[in-house]
């Protein structure tokens, strides 16, 4: 796939900064094999039910003609190709099966092959342009133009592509963060969780790097560009991403191999079905009827419905229950797993900060509801998350807000505000000073449980302490504990926030490995190195930042609800209603659907070998040879439906970690 770095237009000076990317996503039908597939299938539809009342025989040819010809020009074209290589595809035998077929009359079952290989080859080339939207996507993260300062003071606004190392570019609040670099002067709170997955913004100052992408507060920065904007770690995510996705392409290398090898074995015993019955004096017309009767009952169709069924089966039954799987491949990889990393931020928690801890200090003559109220008073006019956290608390207790007046927010300090004759200040411990340091010992108390703490000052005098947290998801630990009974390792945490924070939630839910403070290489590389130990790793995030690692790994699951776009479409499954419960029950699904498939890949192969043994020495009546290879495809197709019903899936009365879940999980493992 081209690098999405060389596609991207050359914005117009004027345009306007833009502060939310844009959406780009390809309509389905704009894609050529989808249009040849929708319409193989509408013409097939068409011609069936006409030749099954016996309409006149050239209008139902006619519609199984053009049939074939929109369905399965494409594949024919891109096996012709591959001959010219000297390859020879699965592409072309199934064109080439269904050919045979309509040569000696069963027109209907080649048309039914050709749509069923055009919808497939269709839903592949959607996919792949779904990850190339996304990809594309990311760059609008990344602002267009930049104000860049001139040696004399002067400001000029210039592509942020054509920025260059040494630059110092001016960010104003609100704005995003043109180019990688370091802070020359000025203080704010930058939000990175694009970059870091870190649910607060993380306050910025002379010397401290920012991220081209990210989202400046209420404050001005005065940047020097580190980086070439090429190799800024928002392109890095974006090469990152491309270049994992190659590699994690449907066809692997054994499968090419098995399939080389079927496709010139079952022409190579075509033509001898044919040639040799000819050299020993046989009619030209029994030799070709037992030829086609070869290509029919040796035809790969009842292989393909063994593998098809069970995995769809699974796919829509997890769907039900909220979880979107992109691919027949995706479900079959899920059960393959046997380490698990998840993310921190969204993930494991839910990715917003909540009031967790109201402390009032001694001699405030406050309560709880009294202390929060005066925070929320003094917070209420600011945008801060912190902020918006401590309102919200107070308003879920219907606690009114007095007015606050003459409000002023310092960027990585706080804010203050005269409220009810006095004035209060609420921010950081560390930069609020203050002649009583009673409240560190709380603060200190807050933060080693990895909370924020929050201290607030009423007439310059601390009265109290606040604790904010993302709050962890209920059923976090009980998915923990089930993932580490699927696969017999304990999960490990990948996160880019604080180490200490990132430690103490793991505690929480039973996890001792911790990656804290990575960068989205970081967590590539962490994978990277497992899976070149022989593991095979699903990833479970929900931000930008876990883009390239949910592409790396061997299967990636997103979080849908807060999910960014990237990592929806990276991800090879969505968690829709982001419960982690659904998680270790879709591995589970996935491991029984992939023993149906090994169930009906047995059926199908003893069928056919009875039937192509029964065609060689013996002499099957194409009548007989039809049914017999339609009964196999039948079989298979009913035994992988059996993931349909709502017993194959785990009730969710019984909660990950549990005695009732484990047992289900067992249940469901040895179905």
């Amino acid at each position: 796939m081209p690098s999405v770095l060389d596609q991207r237009p050359a914005p117009a000076p004027a345009e306007p900064r833009r502060t939310t990317p844009v959406r780009r996503r390809t309509k389905v039908l704009a894609l050529p094999e989808a249009q040849w597939a929708l319409a193989a299938l509408v013409l097939f539809l068409i011609a069936l039910p006409l030749h099954l009342l016996g309409a006149p025989a050239w209008l139902s040819g006619a519609l199984f003609a053009a049939t074939y010809v929109t369905g399965g020009w494409e594949p024919g074209w891109e096996g012709l190709k591959a001959l010219k290589d000297k390859t020879l595809d699965v592409d072309l035998l199934m064109v080439v099966a269904a050919l045979g077929a309509a040569a000696i009359g069963q027109i209907v079952d080649g048309a039914l092959l050709i749509v069923i290989f055009a919808t497939s080859g269709a839903l592949e080339a959607v996919a792949t342009a779904r990850t190339a939207d996304s990809v594309r996507g990311l760059l609008d993260l990344a602002p267009s133009t930049a104000a860049r300062v001139l040696a004399d003071g002067r400001e000029e606004t210039v592509d942020a592509r054509r920025l260059v190392v040494g630059d110092i570019i001016l960010v104003r609040p609100g704005e995003r963060v043109g180019a990688d670099g370091q802070v020359l002067d000025g203080t704010s709170d930058v939000d990175q969780a694009t970059i870091t997955g870190e649910p607060s913004p993380v306050v910025k100052q002379a010397g401290d790097e920012v991220f081209a992408g990210t989202v400046n507060g209420t404050g001005a920065l005065r940047v020097r560009v580190e980086r070439d904007p090429a190799d800024s770690v928002i392109a890095r995510i974006v090469r990152m991403v491309e270049e994992a996705s190659a590699t994690k392409a449907p066809t692997q290398l054994f499968i090419e191999k098995i399939e080389q090898r079927y496709s010139i074995g079952m022409v190579l015993a075509t033509l001898a079905v044919f040639a040799v019955p000819l050299a020993f004096g046989d009619h030209l017309q029994s030799a070709l009827l037992r030829a086609m009767t070869f290509m029919i009952v040796a035809s790969p169709c009842a292989v393909v419905l063994s593998t098809m069924p069970p995995l769809l089966s699974a796919i829509a039954n997890a769907g039900r229950h909220g979880v979107l799987t992109k691919s027949a491949v995706v479900m079959e990889r899920l059960g393959q797993i046997d380490t698990v990393a998840l993310d921190k931020t969204g993930t494991l928690t839910e990715g917003t900060p909540r009031l967790t801890d109201i402390r009032p200090l001694p001699g405030s003559d406050l309560d709880q509801a009294a202390l929060l109220r005066l925070a929320a008073s003094a917070e209420h006019p600011s945008e801060h998350p912190l902020a918006r956290a401590v309102v919200d608390a107070a308003r879920e207790r219907d606690l009114l807000p007095a007015a606050a007046e003459n409000f002023t927010s310092v960027p990585g300090e706080g804010v203050t505000a005269g409220v009810e004759d006095c004035t209060v200040q609420v921010g950081s411990p560390a930069r609020l000073l203050v002649p009583d340091g009673l409240h560190a010992a709380v603060a200190t108390e807050l933060e080693d449980a990895g909370k924020t703490a929050v201290v607030v000052l009423r007439d310059g005098r601390p009265v109290g302490v606040l604790g904010i947290a993302d709050r962890l998801r209920p059923d976090a630990a009980a998915t923990v504990a089930a993932l580490a009974h699927l696969t017999g390792r304990t999960p490990v945490l990948l996160t880019g926030d604080n180490e200490r924070a990132a430690k103490h939630l793991a505690a929480q839910v039973g996890i001792t490995d911790v990656r804290a403070e990575l960068l989205p290489q970081d967590k590539v590389s962490a994978v990277r190195a497992w899976e070149a130990e022989g593991q095979r790793v699903l990833v479970v995030g929900d931000g930008v930042n876990d883009a390239p690692a949910l592409a790396a790994a061997h299967s990636g699951i997103a979080m849908g609800k807060a999910g960014s776009d990237l990592a929806l479409e990276t991800a090879d499954a969505v968690v829709v209603r982001d419960e982690l419960a659904t998680i270790p029950a879709v591995i589970a699904l996935s491991r029984t659907a992939r023993r149906l498939v090994v169930q009906n890949l047995a059926i199908a192969g003893l069928f056919i070998t009875a039937l192509v043994a029964w065609d060689l020495f013996g002499s099957l009546p194409l009548p007989l040879g039809v049914a017999g290879h339609e009964g196999s495809t039948v079989i298979v197709g009913l035994n992988g439906l059996r993931l349909l019903r709502e017993a194959a899936w785990l009730r969710h009365t019984e909660r990950p970690g549990t005695s009732a879940h484990t047992a289900g999980l067992e249940r469901l493992d040895a179905a």
